[in-house]
């Protein structure tokens, strides 16, 4: 049994219908009770039980859940299957990029074309509507001319010269000319000949008017027009049924035009009703529409009943063509209503046309020009489709060539995974793919050598680790204090090892030398160099000037060091000898652009009393306790750097709490937004420390340096020493 069970697992396992997934359990775990429940509800009704009803439900549910996993595990093992290869997920690329941004692009271009044929549309109604308007406007001015006129003669014939206008021209046939000079009617001219009446004028209209009113549940176009004749008030009103026989002149060569008068109404939207507009029912919102004006929000109410057209004139035209789709498209117009004034029931103007009538009435100023644009229009679609055409076979090509190139990358990557670097990619041709052949080609061979050059790095770095560690071994470590002075020394290095110098050398109970120093340069060659002036120094300090009487003891057997070792036979040990010394050394000994700054100094606590030469170093300060500040400037130049160089030296009383500071150009040269570090903050920070340990003030300057560097890379090696009197 569990023979055939792992036998039936392996052949599920190998056609991938092994669930391995949780996804994969679970729709199979679904499917198989959906398959249980079905059969028992067969069951149940072949056997005429009542529990076969009620499983139908749970049948259908278990169905559509088992429908939509299986769709996910479709969908998984597609992209893994063929989104795998490169190949195919270019084509898929090229088809989202290329193919359906077109797609996109023509939907959009016919449903603004839509939109822009039924605005026009709409546009060709309103301005006739704009037109029929001006028209009263302008016979109202004309009528108040002539009127002026006949008042000035003396005449009152101008009701028969209306009803001469209104025979002769059709567009007079359905106006109704109302003139009142003062209060009082002195013309009322309409259509059916009835005087008896005229309408009445409202007191929002006293300024004059023009637009679509509502009068008695009817629509006119009104123009009034109010002007001043012999120092009365004249009042023109020109009113016109907006009716079948206007929407007939309307639609003339248009299509069909259907007016709905009523059935519409804006509602403001309040504040509050804005906050509580989530809670509104759905059927509301399907009879709304929201309209923002300058004043507010406005709700366009359509009523929860269908709108019926109270007028509909014109047909819709036959297609010329099977291209020629019909353009259905509303508007509404602003309808003012006559007794109060208020603009809240506009009226619904819906057009039906064909685009050729558009495209007509479009194009129609061009004459025989327009064909030609038409023609050109479908030339320009046909270039842009063949355009498409083309760029889809490049890209096929293209992703051909690049597939082709990954699939020997891949290859060549299994061999260099074996640790095959003899492998190499034929390349035949000259585009940015055999580059990349060409340099993988180059990296396999460079793979060898860089693998050298990462062990002899890695060879480099432990030696310059146990230079780190034999530097660290010249720096004083235990220094024994004199009875009246304290010393402390601190270097960080800016590399694995420094180029800065100092040391305390104790002579006797008595006497101490101080050095301090910075080489130029860094890395290797500066820490080679300071380990050399580190053992001349000590050398020369502890073997005395006596014991330079042979002349190799300055590295010369004959000429200069000859000369120099005869000169200072009779010297005792000095700071201005100990640096004439070196700088002979190390002109002889090194290279011409490789010097130090040296500043050596030796204290005698006997006197309390420090002699000192500076070699070109930073001055070291000796700061009183009321905070004033001695420099010790007395020296020369860099050591090194010339051949003959002599220096002086001078000598400084230390009384009891005084603080001696020499420094690095490490600790006053870092630079941030703000500037150097400078001397002036290490001054006043030691100022305002002195009564701390000295190591403790060290501790204090180098935190501040390192603040003022932030996040930068220190950039100089920094060496603080100290010495308080005591």
């Amino acid at each position: 049994m569990s023979v055939s069970y792992r036998y039936l697992r392996l052949k599920f396992a190998a056609a991938g219908l092994l669930p391995t997934s949780k996804v994969g359990r679970i729709a199979w775990y679904v499917l198989a009770l959906d398959v249980l429940l079905f059969a028992l509800q067969k069951l149940f009704g072949l056997l005429k039980l009542s529990f076969g009803e009620g499983l139908g439900g749970w049948v259908s549910f278990l169905s559509f859940v088992a429908i939509l996993l299986f769709l996910v595990l479709a969908f998984r093992w597609v992209k893994a299957k063929m989104l795998w290869r490169l190949r195919n997920r270019l084509i898929v690329t090229y088809v989202f990029i290329g193919v359906i941004p077109v797609v996109l692009l023509v939907a959009l271009a016919l449903g603004s074309f839509y939109l822009f044929a039924g605005q026009f549309a709409t546009f060709i109604v309103t301005t006739g509507l704009d037109s029929e308007l001006m028209s009263l406007e302008a016979a109202n001015s004309a009528i108040t001319q002539q009127v002026a006129a006949q008042m000035q003669r003396g005449s009152s014939s101008g009701a028969i010269a209306l009803e001469g206008v209104r025979q002769a021209d059709q567009n007079w046939a359905d106006r109704q000319i109302c003139i009142w000079l003062g209060k009082q009617v002195i013309l009322n001219s309409t259509p059916t000949g009835d005087t008896s009446s005229a309408p009445d004028l409202p007191p929002h209209v006293a300024k004059g008017f023009r637009g679509i009113v509502r009068d008695h549940e009817k629509l006119y176009l009104r123009a009034l027009q109010v002007v001043r004749v012999g120092g009365q008030t004249m009042l023109v009103l020109s009113s016109e049924p907006f009716d079948q026989h206007m929407l007939e002149h309307l639609a003339a060569n248009l299509g069909e035009i259907s007016l709905y008068a009523n059935g519409l109404s804006l509602r403001r939207v309040e504040a509050s009703q804005r906050k509580a507009g989530k809670q509104a029912s759905s059927e509301d919102s399907q009879n709304t529409i929201t309209l923002s004006k300058p004043e507010g929000d406005y709700v366009l109410d359509t009523g929860k009943e269908d709108l019926q057209p109270a007028y509909t004139a014109g047909t819709v035209p036959p297609p010329t063509r099977q291209m020629d789709r019909m353009v259905k498209f509303p508007t509404t117009v602003s309808v003012v209503n006559w007794q109060t004034g208020d603009t809240l029931n506009p009226a619904l103007i819906s057009v039906q046309t064909r685009l050729s009538k558009l495209y007509r009435r479009l194009f129609g100023a061009l004459g025989e020009f327009a064909p030609a644009v038409e023609y050109g229009l479908l030339f320009v679609a046909i270039f842009f489709a063949i355009i498409e055409v083309i760029a889809l076979i490049v890209g096929t090509r293209l992703t051909r060539t690049v597939t082709r190139a990954v699939a020997q990358l891949y290859d060549a990557t299994k061999h260099i995974n074996r640790g095959d670097f003899s492998h190499r990619i034929p390349v035949k041709s000259t585009d940015q793919i055999a580059t990349l052949a060409n340099s993988f080609n180059s990296m396999t061979a460079s793979l060898e050598r860089l693998i050298e050059e990462q062990k002899e790095k890695q060879r480099l770095e432990n030696e310059l680790v146990i230079a780190q560690e034999v530097q660290s071994q010249l720096f004083p470590h235990q220094v024994s204090d004199l009875a009246s002075l304290e010393v402390h020394g601190f270097c960080r290095p800016a590399r694995t090892v420094s180029g800065d110098y100092y040391d305390f050398l104790t002579l006797d109970t008595e006497r101490l030398v101080l050095a301090v120093g910075d080489i130029s340069g860094k890395g290797i060659s500066a820490a080679l160099l300071m380990a050399t002036i580190h053992s001349a120094v000590r050398a020369y300090s502890l073997q005395d000037i006596p014991a330079l009487r042979e002349p190799m003891a300055v590295g010369a057997a004959t000429g200069p060091g000859m000369m120099l070792a005869s000169q200072l036979h009779s010297l005792d040990v000095s700071p201005a000898a100990l640096l004439s010394l070196l700088n002979h050394q190390l002109y002889e000994s090194t290279p011409a652009e490789k010097y130090a700054t040296l500043f050596l100094g030796i204290y005698n606590g006997a006197d309390r009393k420090l002699t000192y030469s500076n070699g070109g170093h930073l001055p070291p300060i000796v700061m009183s306790e009321d905070g004033g500040i001695r420099r010790l400037d007395c020296g020369g130049t860099v050591v090194g750097l010339f051949e003959r160089v002599s220096y002086e030296e001078s000598s400084v009383q230390l009384r009891p709490g005084e603080i001696f500071v020499a420094y690095s150009d490490g600790v006053t040269e870092p630079e941030n937004d703000f500037g150097e570090f400078g001397e002036h903050r290490l001054i006043e920070l030691v100022r305002e420390n002195r009564e701390l340990p000295l190591a403790r003030i060290s501790e204090i300057v180098t935190a501040a340096v390192d603040d003022w560097i932030g996040a930068n890379e220190q950039p100089d090696d920094v060496t603080l020493v100290l010495a308080r009197a005591r």
